[in-house]
């Protein structure tokens, strides 16, 4: 990174590139400086809530959030630079993935947005799965619609335009109704040749509604695509007073096309190139792989979206990872506090992690499920955190880490292995973050041997999805003629940063795998548990 004063002159002169995303508990904005280094951040904490039976953001929630957290990065410019930031050379946002935001012709919401977190679209998930022959989520916007349709809600004869949350904030600030190819393959599914919807299953859509008689086709309501790297319009007048209420910032300031937190996380990450991807280990647990050609069959394990260049990738996002497994770990906290023991949460953690890396490769024969919500690759309903073992268990400190480790990456491993061993699927790198890594070298053993494929983890993986946003704002005017993304990121963003690689353990793989079935088998005492622990 430059000096102070180095910077000061790229914020003055606007070589800088802003990265603004939507988190489901954070808004947060990191300003880049021509090296692609963070220099200044400002955040703002929200909380959705829910009304009327549906997961939601408020309007003014959205802006006076995106207000707060600018505001912040613009005092954090001021401190530490003595700068005033008027221009930027490019801007993007992004956002969470999916769900609904509808507007009448006025520009007006016709209801609340309902966010991705939303599971009323059952129906319709089902319908459009079994329609188009792809796996179509409960969270993606066209399941939203069309559970809309077949609720016959008031508002749908009144649509003009749909779009996520990325894309609202976006078409406010630039007038333009558009959207990154990530993030508008989780409204409906995109074509891998034309990297625009499928024609086809947008022509079934229309058929399948035609007798609602709606003045409306789906073409029609639906934000145009672009990839990364096109252009997606200028800061207006009125945008700029919208995001900066002091004024200073100038109009005219050129916006990438708004992507979704999937395509910033793979930005973020290094993870655009086929046979590449990345899993986040936190709260939940997605991993995603660019594909080198479509799967040949239909999962509902496996939901497919594509990276903001276009290539098709496989998701495979489970609800549960790390919470229960922090519980444990905050129990052996009491433990020692009652012996009067001041006890350092990460020397804690770090010990503990370790300990497992001494124990039996299959966990010595225990058995837990870190379940605090359902999990849909399990076909498990609700969560009951759980730990099982038999009376001839190997029942020891570091088999219980290791098993309460394993089961954190149990119903990833149960979806991977679709892709890996069922369709075959190539991994050359896989890329973990995320709060499972932070104990160096635990994680990333187990997720290796999950996997079977080498792990890599580097710092600036932690910087997440708004500079992996501020990452794609770069990309769009710095890159050079013909320049790929993928390139653009492998050369001039993480060149020479690979992160510290690890290969799987063959006796760790072999431990994985016998855990693997004793999990599946074991899932049937989970949903036992659901029905009778109230």
């Amino acid at each position: 990174m430059g000096n102070r004063e180095e910077i000061k002159r790229m914020i003055e002169s606007g070589s800088t590139a802003l990265g603004l995303e939507f988190g489901s508990t954070r808004i947060k904005a990191v300003l880049v400086d021509g090296t692609h280094h963070p220099v200044a951040s400002g955040d703002h904490e929200w909380e959705n809530r829910l009304e009327n039976g549906f997961w939601t953001y408020s309007l003014e929630d959205v802006w006076s959030g995106l207000k707060d957290s600018y505001r912040k990065l613009v005092c954090d410019v001021r401190e530490k630079y003595d700068a005033e930031l008027k221009s930027i050379g490019a801007i993007g946002f992004s956002a969470m993935m999916h769900g609904y935001m509808a507007f009448d012709k006025d520009g007006k919401l016709l209801v609340p947005f309902r966010t991705w977190r939303n599971s009323t679209t059952g129906p319709a998930a089902e319908a459009l799965t079994e329609l188009f022959q792809y796996n179509i989520p409960q969270r993606w916007s066209i399941a939203h619609l069309y559970q809309a349709i077949l609720n016959d809600e008031e508002h749908v004869k009144d649509v003009a335009y749909i779009t996520t949350l990325a894309g609202y904030i976006h078409w406010q600030l630039t007038g333009e109704k558009v959207l990154g190819v990530g993030d508008a393959s989780g409204m409906f599914p995109i074509d891998p040749e034309t990297k625009t919807y499928d024609a086809a299953m947008v022509k079934k859509f229309d058929e399948l509604v035609a007798e609602k008689n709606y003045p409306w086709k789906l073409k029609e309501i639906l934000p145009r695509v672009l990839v990364a790297g096109e252009n997606a319009g200028t800061l207006t007048e009125e945008g700029a007073k919208l995001l900066d209420e002091s004024g200073a910032l100038e109009a005219g300031i050129p916006l990438c096309p708004p992507e979704g937190d999937a395509g910033t996380g793979m930005a973020a990450t290094n993870s655009v190139a086929k046979r590449t991807g990345n899993v986040s280990a936190g709260t939940s647990v997605f991993a995603m792989v660019v594909l080198e050609k479509e799967l040949k069959k239909v999962y509902p394990e496996i939901d497919l979206v594509t990276t903001p260049d276009g290539s098709l990738v496989a998701m495979v996002h489970a609800n549960n990872c790390t919470s229960d497994l922090n519980a444990w770990v905050g129990l052996f906290k009491e433990f020692a506090e009652n012996f009067g023991i001041d006890v350092d949460m990460n020397k804690l953690f770090g010990t503990l992690y370790n300990k497992a890396l001494e124990g039996d490769a299959d966990c010595g024969g225990l058995l837990s499920y870190g379940y605090l919500s359902g999990e849909n690759i399990t076909n498990v309903t609700e969560g009951r955190p759980m730990f099982v073992r038999s009376p001839k268990s190997n029942f020891n400190l570091a088999n219980f880490m290791r098993v309460h480790l394993f089961t954190a990456l149990g119903a990833l491993k149960v979806g991977m292995d679709i892709l890996l061993k069922e369709e075959h699927v190539e991994i050359d790198s896989i890329l973990g973050h995320g709060g499972l890594f932070k104990t160096k070298g635990v994680g990333q053993s187990i997720l290796a041997a999950a996997i079977n494929a080498p792990v890599s983890v580097m710092e600036t993986a932690g910087e997440g999805g708004p500079w992996g946003m501020a990452l794609l704002a770069s990309y769009m005017v710095r890159k050079a003629e013909g320049e790929s993304l993928k390139s653009y990121l492998a050369d001039k963003v993480f060149a020479g940063n690979a992160g510290t690689s690890m290969e799987p353990d063959a006796k760790d793989v072999e431990g994985f795998e016998v855990f693997i079935e004793r999990y599946k088998k074991g899932v049937a005492i989970e949903q036992a548990a659901a029905e009778y622990l109230v």
